[in-house]
């Protein structure tokens, strides 16, 4: 009977080994990315919205904190019903309504009406930005589940800083409703491929129970279980500051560095390479040293370049040496530490990786607003906010010993 188990677990492990391919994990990355994509894409485009819509560019920061909002709940309830129905129907339903908000924001007249477009676009792509770590974590296992993690981490970084260059791109040549119109495009593609690449995931036999005092046990005992709680803040804290860096560099930048707005969609693009790099290296360290203490490795490198940028001089190119250093090693933490975090809750990976990405979007959210409270300088704010996440980051790590 031993022996059977055994064999069992090896097929199981041959056939995640085979499955992980260059298709498969692309497929996974522009799920896991596009929720990014489209929160960044219209930056561009704002003062042209605003004068079509007839408000400000400051009112339009509206169509962020209603997204951000959106996202933030909806995934809440998506990893617990795709852990009892399975993700199929979830991840098309939640691309189907992506593209119904993308129609509603291009279509917009009003700014309610692009609010409104926004939110249901948040409340469709929380679905693939969740159910791609669950249907990684379904998948594959062990460092299979790190190098396919690595590159839905790396996708999720780097769209943000990708986005801001296409979405200009794109409103200079088509105008800003265009940028939704990609936007909703690319989700059609996802949805086709999807559709015919992987189909249902989670199979009947590991599904769990749905009804609401279940779906609360099971966010409780996840919230009080230190082999998630631990890595999941951490690597939720890595990512604050990283939105946090995405939401006061232009300050820094355009203000302080006198860069152009096509400058800065460069800047960040640049930024992607760092975490590309960082992405891949992460899993090839993982297998040599193992996985939690690569991810404390990443978390001491993060924190060494937060410190630099706090305690050192406001100059270009030390500005960009040391956001490199934290770059990097947010890069190798953010997969590590979601793999740590989702491993051991196969059974629950939906709800899993829901909780961990509410934990992102909190943790962006405070970090974002507590950099806007500090009077001080957006240079030594960034810092302040980069360290003290990167120091809470590590601590918490600690507390999976």
């Amino acid at each position: 009977m031993q022996e059977q188990t055994h064999v069992a677990q090896g097929d199981e492990a041959q056939g995640a080994q085979k499955a992980l391919t260059g298709e498969l994990l692309f497929l996974l990355a522009g799920l896991a990315a596009l929720g990014a994509l489209a929160t960044n894409i219209i930056l561009p485009a704002f003062p042209d919205m605003a004068v079509a819509l007839g408000t400000s560019v400051i009112d339009l920061s509206a169509t962020f904190s209603s997204f951000f909002v959106a996202f933030a709940v909806g995934q809440l309830f998506v990893g617990p019903l795709s852990d009892r129905f399975g993700r199929r129907w979830l991840v098309l339903s939640g691309l189907a309504a992506f593209v119904a908000g993308s129609a509603i924001c291009a279509l917009a007249s009003t700014l309610p009406q692009l609010i409104g477009g926004r939110v249901v676009q948040a409340l469709g792509v929380c679905a693939t930005s969740v159910l791609s770590r669950a249907v990684a974590r379904d998948l594959f296992d062990g460092e299979a589940l790190a190098r396919a993690l690595s590159l839905i981490m790396v996708a999720m970084a780097a769209a943000p800083g990708f986005s801001p260059l296409l979405g200009g791109a794109i409103n200079s040549w088509l105008g800003w409703q265009a940028t939704f119109a990609f936007a909703g495009a690319l989700a059609v593609g996802l949805a086709v491929h999807y559709n015919i690449r992987l189909g249902e995931t989670h199979e009947a036999d590991k599904r769990s129970a749905a009804s609401v005092p279940a779906i609360l046990g099971t966010y409780r005992q996840l919230m009080i279980d230190r082999r998630f709680i631990a890595p999941a803040l951490a690597v939720s804290l890595v990512i604050g500051s990283l939105y946090a860096f995405f939401a006061m560099a232009p300050a820094i930048l355009m203000a302080g560095f006198h860069f152009s707005p096509f400058g800065l969609g460069i800047f960040f693009a640049s930024t992607v390479f760092v975490v590309f790099g960082a992405g891949f290296l992460a899993p090839r360290l993982a297998h040599r040293w193992g996985q939690a203490r690569t991810a404390r490795v990443g978390l001491v490198i993060a924190l060494t370049g937060s410190i630099a940028l706090l305690v050192g001089k406001e100059d270009f190119v030390f500005f960009c040496a040391a956001l490199t250093v934290f770059l990097l090693g947010m890069g190798m933490v953010n997969p590590l530490g979601t793999a740590i975090a989702l491993h051991p809750f196969g059974r629950q990976a939906g709800a899993a990786s829901a909780l961990l990405g509410f934990l992102q979007m909190g943790c962006a959210a405070i970090a974002i607003s507590v950099g806007a409270m500090l009077d001080a300088p957006a240079y030594t704010s960034l810092g302040i906010i980069l360290t003290s996440s990167l120091a809470l980051a590590f601590a918490a790590f600690l507390a999976l010993r």
